[in-house]
């Protein structure tokens, strides 16, 4: 288990919609753990972010986790999973589908792409804070991920 934090984990919400980014922003300050947030508003944007492409994210970031929505325009979720599995160092890094949809389809084709987890994003506020606090507490309290040793 993780006890002691130098360094804030990082946490890249890939969403198209402003709203439930903030709220799923408010979420991750409010855990307990200290996390910063980078936001990419489609799947083209969070690939540029992770791949630390061109002048704006060439300092950006490898993030500890990913939030992925899997409706977004020009690039989707599924298509980022995919993205990132063909992408070497970008295939391990979690994942974990935070999407509308509770489509058994959905669920295994992101199991399927190399999704971590898949959450149906709840309606209620109170339920969505829940379920982030959940995934905060299990990749950053309870999960060994690669690297943690300090070597990649």
């Amino acid at each position: 288990m993780q006890q002691s934090q130098v360094a804030p984990f990082e946490v890249l919400i890939v969403d198209d919609e402003p709203g439930d980014v903030e709220l799923i922003r408010s979420a991750i300050v409010e855990g307990r753990f200290t996390c910063r947030t980078h936001v990419a508003c489609d799947g083209v944007e969070a690939m540029a972010f992770m791949r630390k492409e061109g002048p704006a994210y060439a300092a950006a970031a490898t993030p500890d986790l990913v939030l992925l929505d899997l409706n977004m325009p020009r690039m989707t979720g599924r298509e980022v999973l995919a993205a990132m599995q063909s992408t070497g160092h970008l295939a391990r890094i979690p994942v974990v589908v935070l999407t509308t949809s509770d489509v058994e389809r959905d669920v295994l084709q992101a199991y399927d792409l190399g999704a971590s987890g898949f959450v149906t994003k709840p309606v209620d506020i109170e339920q969505l804070y829940t379920a982030i606090h959940g995934i905060q507490d299990y990749w950053f309290g309870v999960v060994r991920k690669p690297g943690m040793d300090g070597n990649l």
